[in-house]
């Protein structure tokens, strides 16, 4: 469980601009390094390799990258909309964080920076004569990094934004939030459905929102020293109302209830970290649309029903009541995530739009059924009981 300085690090670094930052910070300090490298080198280097060389070759890099980085935005923008309008809005956010056209956006803009502070280093004749050399050594290195980021870019674009590439994306994200609470059963805490005592004190919300991150560990750390037992009363992925509880505490005073409070994450959005729920909700959504008149297209429903049923097959978590002498996070309880919890989200919203199309609910019942063979006694009782809901009555 990673704590909650670490988890913004994270989501800062997973962010377009943090790359595009980064990259350029290193050109312009590779540039920095020309100079003090210009006095070891020899002199017929620098009678070969001077200004004339290097400066056609670095204006053609700033004219170039400026027009392609531009582009590429472009077409980053225009793939991400298209990609939200067939699948759901929410999925904009997670293809924003798409690694391959972070790193290649942040190359080009990297190449900009680096070819046009290089000119303008040069042209007020900051650099010795000796620092021509090595800024065209970098600059072939330079050059070859936009190629080789060309060539993924090329490669990259071919499936960005298609349905494939979206579905893809979401599958691969549930399944991490899904091995994660899988590893790591009511993420460290005790598990338990039984009511928190009545008189535990309140930890109230400061904030209208959804429940994004809870600390665990700092919870429990701090609850250890306290002497106090917390129950949450809001899973990640819940949305809870200012002033309403988000988690009530037995044994404890209100200096206690203001800490905890400030280390449970709640925001506008929901996030994957400790929501396993919130990717099997993106799928579903993703399906709806395709069956909805505007769109009418049930092939991609049976693909997102096919992804749900592997997802829910192989990445299963199974939240068991941990005693307090198993729990990583003795002090701190919530209750567990269900297999009921997590079919609910995954096959009902698809069924609503789905009366109308039989060969689709004949997909989810094949679903349905062959969930009933899990090796989880939860899941085939949950499985068996949606799908007795739905087909047994007609």
């Amino acid at each position: 469980m990673i704590s909650r300085g670490l988890l913004l690090l994270r989501r800062i670094v997973r962010q377009l601009w943090f790359r595009v930052v980064a990259i350029s910070l290193f050109s312009l300090l590779a540039l920095a390094v020309a100079p003090l490298l210009a006095p070891v080198l020899p002199q017929e280097w620098e009678d070969r390799f001077g200004r004339d060389a290097v400066l056609p070759v670095l204006t053609i890099l700033a004219s170039g990258m400026l027009a392609v980085t531009t582009f590429s935005l472009n077409v980053m923008v225009s793939a991400y909309r298209t990609a939200s309008s067939m699948a759901t809005p929410r999925v904009y956010r997670l293809l924003l964080e798409d690694t391959v056209t972070q790193s290649v956006l942040a190359t080009f803009t990297g190449g900009f920076v680096y070819s046009l502070s290089a000119i303008i280093l040069f042209r007020a004749q900051l650099y010795p004569p000796g620092a021509a050399f090595v800024v065209f050594v970098m600059t072939a290195l330079v050059v070859v990094l936009i190629v080789v980021a060309i060539l993924r870019w090329i490669d990259h674009l071919s499936d960005l934004g298609s349905m494939d590439h979206t579905l893809r994306l979401i599958e691969t994200r549930t399944c991490t939030s899904l091995q994660a609470r899988k590893d790591t059963p009511c993420l460290g805490g005790c598990c338990g459905t039984s009511a928190p005592p009545s008189d535990a004190r309140p930890i109230a919300a400061t904030q209208s929102g959804f429940v994004r991150y809870v600390d665990m560990a700092a919870l429990n750390a701090r609850a250890d020293e306290a002497g106090v037992t917390l129950y949450l009363t809001r899973l990640p992925g819940e949305f809870v109302l200012r002033g309403r509880p988000v988690a009530v505490a037995e044994g404890a005073d209100e200096a206690f209830c203001e800490e905890a409070c400030d280390l449970i994450d709640i925001g506008d959005i929901r996030s994957f970290e400790q929501d396993p729920t919130f990717g099997l909700t993106l799928l579903a959504e993703t399906a709806q649309r395709a069956l909805s008149p505007g769109v009418n297209d049930p092939g991609t429903a049976y693909e997102v029903m096919g992804r749900i049923t592997r997802l829910l097959w192989e990445n299963l978590p199974e939240d068991t009541s941990a005693t307090k002498a198993e729990a990583d996070y003795p002090h701190v309880h919530l209750p567990p995530v269900t297999a009921k919890d997590l079919l609910k989200v995954s096959f009902p919203p698809i069924a609503l739009y789905a009366e109308d199309a039989p060969e689709v609910m004949a997909w989810m019942e094949t679903s349905l059924k062959a969930l009933e063979h899990h090796s989880n006694t939860a899941m085939t009782e949950a499985a068996r009981e949606m799908r007795r809901s739905y087909f047994d009555a007609q």
